[in-house]
């Protein structure tokens, strides 16, 4: 079939994979690599020294930790987007939520990077996203508002977030490229199941269990040495 003759749903499907490409790329102009999550003081502190430790420590916070928060905040917003709801208390719950001063920082100005960014695809959700809102709040609510479904946009989300941490590791001397694609590599069904044990949840579900890298990040903000600003 010729690609003018493919049906519409099929364009807007690909246009959607397209946008969300757009969107999570490490050249979208975020800013998410100026900043770590605490990362920076799990290597430094010793609790991450190999490719092994940067494996299992992504492995937890998928399953166990903050990303797992961050992807059910972005399918809330997606359902809320999606049903045409209020976005106001889930963008506050979610800056609330924030462990530490820098995180809340991180997650604000990753979030109203990613809707400046986004307004080049006009839509008047960018309207309903002004002031200080979490980055996964603002992702799932440009998506399910260009027409990307809520598993496909979770899955590309917590993609892009081990790729940060793994980018992390890297710049930091714990790893090498080779590994952190090896690392990815693992990780993709671990994202896959993520998404969809997570789409149906909502905020009753939210919780984590890695008080270790919520400390972390909180130690990070007195760290003498600093590569990241979180």
């Amino acid at each position: 079939m010729a690609t003018g003759d493919m049906p519409s749903d099929g364009v807007a499907g690909r246009q959607a994979l397209l946008r969300l490409m757009a969107w999570l790329s490490p050249a979208f102009p975020v800013g998410g690599f100026s900043y770590s999550a605490g990362f920076e003081s799990a290597i430094v502190e010793d609790h991450v020294r190999d490719g092994d430790g940067v494996e299992a420590w992504l492995l937890t916070l998928l399953s166990a930790g903050g990303m797992r928060n961050d992807a059910i905040l972005l399918g809330e917003a997606h359902r809320l987007q999606s049903e045409g709801q209020p976005l106001e208390d889930l963008i506050s719950l979610a800056t609330a939520l924030a462990g530490s001063a820098e995180r809340h920082a991180e997650m604000t100005r990753l979030g109203e990077a990613f809707v400046q960014a986004a307004a080049a695809w006009p839509h008047p959700v960018i309207e309903r996203l002004q002031g200080p809102i979490a980055y996964s709040v603002a992702v799932g609510a440009v998506a399910a508002a260009h027409g990307v479904a809520k598993d496909d946009a979770i899955a590309a989300f917590l993609h892009a977030q081990i790729s940060q941490y793994i980018s992390v590791a890297i710049r930091l001397g714990v790893i090498g490229q080779s590994r952190g694609v090896a690392i990815l590599a693992v990780a993709e069904q671990p994202i896959l199941a993520a998404a969809t044990e997570l789409s149906p949840l909502g905020l009753d579900d939210l919780g984590s269990a890695t008080i270790i890298a919520e400390t972390l990040s909180m130690r990070h903000e007195t760290q003498y040495s600093r590569l990241f600003q979180s």
